[in-house]
């Protein structure tokens, strides 16, 4: 019996496979209907991803007794989301206040299973977050002075949460619902066909014959790669899967091979076309288009890829990395033939979204249509039926999988969120910033930047921005900053804790993968992702840099300005052979290059 029939044989294949169509199939009909109440679609969102982390959890070593809890909370979670779902109408007539036993169970159940969620979806640290937000919301009103609250009506409190637009049904699970998702689907349908392996075969016949090529290839597939995943560790686990052995197999130090594989893949949240779900949050609490944050992030990522290259290629001199063979350089009739599997639905997608004006998830929806019409071939460019049936109902589980996951933090986040906002917490949070930081702006970024830092080490990048930029935005825009600027920085400075110690997510997962010792890993990642501390101060001090769409000259020089100063920081860091006093020149003159602006 062929692998095909024993899957169409497993009953278990049968139910994930049509949970997982019912998911993407109704988000992308979502794209075209547009008129389903919030409070109808986001808790059906809710109640599709709830069996992901509570029924077919990939975790084998969980306990009976937390499986049993889980199911549990998943059938009362699922049947308060049912009740939210059938009495929309009269509980957006009640304004946020619980009324009756039933309708405070629903509360209950619903913030008890999506803090789990968040628990088995990315551990600990953001869910104790949100129940530290929850008791700070329920008993603040008994702290003393500045930080303590009014006392909050429990019925408001739980209701503002539950079942109105406040908490875990607020605009973020709202972009959770109608954008992420929907990118989501465009990347798990691209990674399951040939887009993967033509990203990969491109880089390599692009930078496989450099000096130091398999890590230039690392670099330039996790760019790729990453602008569709927009999620570093994925990023690290796919790419580096091949490029990290490619890399010790031609005698590079274990160590760099993971660094440069960690810091390549980091940067993939921060290139455009697609830059993850912190990405499209941030256009829908800027309230604006999505081009315009691509516009102001494409200067600033390159420069960050730029200053991972040079790092790679004086690490390449150090170490005498030679190019990859000619064998391992796919010939360029098959780089030519897995092309179009990436550049059909990139440019369906980018010419929509830049060119017809198209929404994103309007222009996602046009590129899902594509990649999945590709599954239909293979990279032979012959059709399959068997293997296209396969290929799209893989497409559909591993979209259904990531939508879950993040979807368990982003609804996490709005608890967080939410609390802020009934409590007032969050203002009173900025003044006490705007005064320990007495009026300098770079005070308030270096304060902002240690929050970004030590939050990212704890919860994810997304779950950390959306927190950061909550409190510190806007101090940051009373200090002068435009909106943008504000919001850019603390995203790319809420990406420093996946290279930075103690905790460094990609490092950890490269390091797995080199296996080699993750102190090493992270020390040679810092000094290439040098640029991820640099360039979010480069772009206030030089803030035509983020201004390509109106200033496009002056962004330019900013580039080419910021670029050489990186190139002189990336060598003064990385080339330990050089005098120390002449690597120390090189680094005060980068510093000066970088941080004296156009006027």
């Amino acid at each position: 019996m062929s692998e095909i029939q024993n899957k169409l044989l497993s009953p278990k294949y049968v139910i994930v496979a049509t949970l997982a169509l019912f998911t993407v199939g109704f988000h992308i009909y979502l794209i075209f209907t547009g008129l389903m109440p919030n409070l109808v679609s986001r808790p059906i969102h809710l109640a599709l991803v709830l069996p992901w982390v509570f029924l077919l959890t990939l975790d084998e070593n969980i306990s009976k007794l937390t499986k049993y809890i889980g199911y549990i909370l998943l059938v009362c979670a699922m049947f308060s989301s049912y009740f939210i779902v059938t009495n929309y109408s009269l509980l957006e007539e009640q304004y946020g206040s619980l009324e009756g036993p039933l309708q405070y169970f629903v509360a209950i159940s619903l913030l008890l299973a999506v803090l789990e969620m968040a628990r088995r979806a990315v551990k600990l640290a953001l869910p104790l977050t949100a129940a530290i937000a929850l008791a700070y919301g329920l008993l603040g009103h008994y702290i003393p002075g500045d930080f303590g609250h009014n006392e909050v009506p429990l019925e408001s409190f739980l209701g503002t949460l539950v079942i109105s637009e406040g908490g875990i049904y607020g605009s973020l699970t709202g972009v959770s619902v109608n954008v992420v998702a929907v990118f989501v689907i465009l990347g798990a349908f691209v990674g399951v066909g040939e887009g993967g392996n033509a990203f990969m075969s491109l880089s390599t016949k692009i930078a496989g014959r450099l000096r130091g090529g398999a890590a230039k290839v690392s670099v330039l597939a996790s760019a790729f790669f990453g602008s569709i995943s927009g999620s570093a560790s994925a990023n690290v686990a796919s790419t580096g899967a091949f490029t990290i052995p490619t890399m010790k197999k031609l005698k590079y130090p274990s160590s760099l091979a993971g660094a440069t594989e960690a810091v390549a893949s980091t940067g993939g949240q921060i290139m455009p076309p697609l830059m993850g779900a912190g990405a499209f949050i941030m256009a829908e609490l800027l309230g604006v288009q999505y081009s315009a944050i691509m516009a102001a992030a494409i200067f600033p990522a390159i420069l960050f890829f730029f200053t991972v290259w040079i790092g790679i290629d004086v690490f390449a001199k150090k170490y005498n990395l030679i190019a990859m063979s000619d064998e391992d350089i796919p010939k360029l009739n098959i780089v030519l033939r897995l092309s179009p599997f990436f550049a059909i639905p990139f440019g369906i997608l980018l010419y929509a979204l830049l060119i017809m004006g198209k929404t994103p998830q309007f222009s996602a929806a046009l590129a899902i249509f594509a990649s999945v019409f590709l599954l239909l071939v293979n990279r032979d460019w012959k059709i399959s039926f068997k293997e296209f049936l396969f290929k799209f109902l893989d497409g559909c589980i591993t979209a259904s999988r990531q939508i879950a996951t993040i979807a368990s933090v982003i609804i996490c986040a709005g608890i967080i969120i939410g609390v802020l906002n009934v409590t007032g917490v969050g203002v009173k949070i900025t003044s006490a910033i705007l005064f320990l930081s007495n009026g300098e702006l770079f005070a308030a970024l270096l304060l902002t930047a240690i929050a970004c830092l030590v939050l990212g080490m704890e919860v994810p990048t997304t779950a950390a921005y959306i927190i950061c930029v909550s409190i510190a935005g806007p101090i940051l825009e009373e200090y002068g900053l435009s909106a943008i600027q504000a919001h850019l920085f603390i995203f790319w400075f809420a990406l420093l804790s996946t290279i930075t110690p103690p905790v460094c997510g990609t490092v950890f997962i490269a390091s797995g993968i080199a296996q080699t010792n993750w102190l090493k890993v992270a020390s040679k990642a810092m000094k290439l992702g040098v640029g991820l501390y640099i360039v979010p101060l480069a772009f206030i001090v030089n803030p035509f840099l983020i201004k390509p769409d109106t200033h496009f000259s002056f962004a330019l020089l900013s580039f080419v300005k910021i670029a050489l100063g990186l190139w002189l920081l990336s060598n003064a860091l990385v080339n330990d052979k050089q005098k120390t006093s002449i690597r120390i020149i090189f680094a005060i003159l980068a510093l000066i290059i970088v941080f004296i602006p156009f006027q």
